[in-house]
């Protein structure tokens, strides 16, 4: 079974970013498959993507991985502008679970990926002193604008980016195939979770729901 962040995050004293030397980056989206991911680190252009990103300034691997849940809700809302279709997102406060995959990087690291997914350029630290003493911090309104830290694992903060505000506050959104291919990859590669379980997950989350159903997801896994 999947490691499990606790439901009421663990308090984390304040630090500044300098202070910070790994987070554990819980991806819940595309970024849970491996090879997606390489490309938030060492930049290039994903198959089948329409965005070639810039990598981050440090490209070496996350040292581990593991499976963990949160407590709130994976949704589908906007338009990617990699993929077409619903973006995931990711809202604490919604009734149920996430399933994501957590990788052991570097607070420059998580910086400079949080940054793509904002559409900034990876030029600096973030300053994560907000977000690790109260749970959130925003950073922009943009996409991914708000960070949050679901608590700790191995006494190592969890952080995470989403939508600035909540499941309500978007228009949802059927995802693309080759989205939810990479999605549902790395679910997979995760390691906590069957093939079946991981499909009707995704095609119950709001977005998804109604409009792919677990085979059809199945018939896309990368």
């Amino acid at each position: 079974m999947p490691l499990t962040v606790p439901r009421r995050p663990v308090p984390v004293m304040p630090l500044l970013p300098s202070a910070v030397g790994q987070v554990w980056y819980v991806a819940f989206g595309s970024n849970m498959h491996r090879a997606r991911l390489e490309y938030y680190l060492a930049g290039g252009r994903p198959p089948g993507g329409a965005r070639t990103y810039p990598g981050c300034r440090d490209a070496r691997r996350p040292e581990r991985s593991v499976p963990v849940v949160l407590p709130g809700s994976l949704y589908f809302a906007g338009e990617s502008p990699a993929w077409t279709g619903g973006m995931g997102f990711y809202d604490p406060e919604a009734p149920g679970e996430l399933w994501g995959r957590a990788y052991l990087v570097t607070a420059g690291q998580f910086s400079d990926i949080a940054a793509q997914e904002m559409l900034w350029a990876p030029d600096r630290d973030l300053d994560l002193a907000e977000v690790l003493a109260h749970g959130r911090a925003r950073l922009g309104s943009t996409r991914y604008g708000r960070l949050v830290c679901a608590g700790a694992l191995d006494g190592v903060p969890a952080l995470t980016c989403t939508a600035p505000g909540g499941m309500g506050d978007l228009a949802l959104n059927r995802p693309s195939a080759r989205y939810l291919a990479y999605i549902a990859g790395g679910l997979a590669e995760a390691g906590g979770w069957e093939a079946g379980e991981i499909t009707a997950y995704l095609a119950g989350r709001p977005g998804a729901a109604g409009a792919w159903s677990p085979d059809e997801i199945a018939a896309l896994v990368l």
